[in-house]
């Protein structure tokens, strides 16, 4: 039998500085995937990681 899903869903995180900046490395935006509690976190998630296009560690937010 199938379990039921659980509260950990997929989301993905995007580079809040990549579409405003226009002195990057290269063409693109940055994105990761995690997870994260629906229950415990209900609003959405905003976290600073390492943007390739931008080179330096900026804040990426959750997307839709």
């Amino acid at each position: 039998m199938a379990k039921q899903k659980g509260s950990r869903i997929i989301i993905h995180l995007a580079c809040t500085n990549c579409a405003t900046n226009f002195n990057k490395r290269s063409e693109g935006v940055s994105r990761y995937t995690t997870t994260k509690n629906r229950r415990n976190t209900p609003t959405r998630l905003e976290q600073k990681k390492f943007c390739q296009y931008c080179n330096f560690h900026t804040l990426h937010k959750e997307t839709k």
